[in-house]
């Protein structure tokens, strides 16, 4: 892959990689660093990208490993690139409610993160087993437990 064609690919999916930075990181610098490492590392993968799946069936399965990869180790190594989207998403919370439902999802374990961020992106089960490396009966016991845990969060 040609690093315009690579950069044309990010910045068209840069939303998705502004969503899963923000829950899963708090302060924006977090933020801007985690962004920086998942588009290293979808730099770094994008030879074995071979166009089996979606683009953005892959971007989700580098960014989540990533995202995920952060919390194992003490520090993330930031490498800076050249050209990077400038734009970022607007995934603020418009009102009340939803300001609640996102900083319960914050509070949720990381898979639980991980397979709730999916399904609000309207990906199907098939889709979301094939990100998450999971089958896809797996996806709805996994959400459903998910689920009840968000609520449970949410009464709080």
């Amino acid at each position: 892959m040609e690093q315009s064609q690579f950069l044309q690919l990010v910045n068209e999916h840069q939303g998705i990689i502004h969503k899963i930075c923000r829950l899963y990181r708090n302060s924006r610098e977090d933020r801007e660093d985690l962004f920086q490492e998942i588009v290293f590392q979808l730099w770094k993968s994008a030879p074995g990208f071979g166009g089996r799946a979606q683009f953005s069936t892959w971007l989700y399965r580098v960014a989540l490993s990533t995202a995920l990869a952060g919390y194992r180790k003490k520090a993330i190594p930031v490498i800076y690139m050249e050209a990077l989207p400038e734009q970022q998403a607007d995934n603020t919370p418009r009102d009340e409610q939803q300001q609640q439902l996102w900083q319960a999802l914050t509070k949720l374990p990381d898979a639980d993160k991980a397979i709730i961020a999916l399904y609000l992106e309207n990906l199907s089960y098939q889709e979301i087993a094939d990100i998450l490396g999971i089958t896809h009966s797996n996806v709805g016991v996994k959400l459903n437990r998910a689920k009840s845990r968000l609520q449970q969060l949410l009464k709080q």
